[in-house]
């Protein structure tokens, strides 16, 4: 495998500029505080700007964690690269990094000075330094699912089509998150949004009278559980009906809040006779 280094002071829009500097030299992927992200994909890791203080960001960056390094390492040998991009603020970082995950050293190093003019230099530290905005170079639902309760932004970044037409460019999604150090990042969702979230994806379900009483849990990884009760139009098929009900708030919850759903559980507890009466009046 052969190593390649992004490097630059923190701030400077290294992040930014992973996936098309990736994309330019072909790594198959990217290892960026602390998460190794190969295409629309968080394959493992634990994010540093996840972590509650400056301390354990830059421990987490640096894989000083066991276990997570471990962890790294297997999921780097299924991958099987070619090449590897590994993002640092310094050479000495990046070569940490490397000794770290049992990576060889980086065959080529290269400044973020190289693939960023002074005047993009200047406003990437101008967001890191007056709106705590940092890149993380992954779709945006991606890094919710990631990033429980933090605030995501999508940001699209263009390139130009590798062996495409003369000027067809493509783009990728990355996001912006605050991350909890800034102490100004973490999104708390109250559980009644989330339960308004579901019971009007489930009243949006063909055959569903009302959603009824609506439970939510969330867990501590932010993983949701919805229970729903609801009333459902007598004659209809039970059991296909509740499936849709299921996939319709699970999309629904996922889409709107980047939290996953560990589970829907649907029983219903009544049945409407409102559309027979309608009919015979009719």
């Amino acid at each position: 495998m052969e190593v390649y280094a992004l490097v630059g002071p923190s701030g400077t829009g290294k992040s930014h500029r992973a996936v098309n500097l990736a994309h330019q030299i072909d790594a198959q992927a990217i290892i960026d505080d602390g998460l190794l992200i190969q295409g629309n994909r968080i394959l493992a890791g634990k994010s540093a700007k996840q972590q509650p203080t400056r301390i354990s960001a830059i421990r987490s960056a640096l894989f000083m964690d066991d276990r997570q390094a471990e962890i790294m390492k297997e999921s780097l040998g299924e991958l099987d690269l070619n090449r590897l991009l590994v993002l640092g603020t310094s050479i000495g970082m990046v070569e940490r990094i490397a000794s770290r995950l049992g990576l060889p050293l980086p065959c080529r190093i290269i400044k973020i000075e190289e693939v960023a003019s002074e005047k993009e230099i200047r406003k990437a530290k101008y967001l890191r330094t007056c709106y705590s905005k940092h890149v993380i170079p992954a779709p945006t639902l991606e890094v919710k699912k990631s990033f429980p309760n933090t605030l995501v932004d999508p940001l699209k970044v263009f390139m130009r089509k590798k062996g495409g037409a003369s000027g067809r460019k493509d783009w990728l999604e990355q996001s912006m998150v605050r991350p909890t150090f800034t102490y100004n990042g973490r999104l708390t969702i109250a559980n009644s949004a989330l339960s308004a979230i579901a019971g009007y994806a489930a009243t949006s379900v063909k055959g569903v009278r009302s959603a009824g009483k609506i439970g939510v849990v969330v867990e501590h990884e932010g993983l949701v559980t919805v229970d729903v009760s609801p009333v459902i139009f007598f004659g209809l098929n039970l059991p296909e009906v509740a499936i849709q009900i299921q996939r319709k708030i699970k999309q629904s919850v996922e889409d709107m809040t980047g939290l996953q759903v560990k589970s829907v559980n649907v029983q219903v507890k009544g049945l409407s006779f409102d559309h027979i009466a309608t009919e015979a009046t009719s």
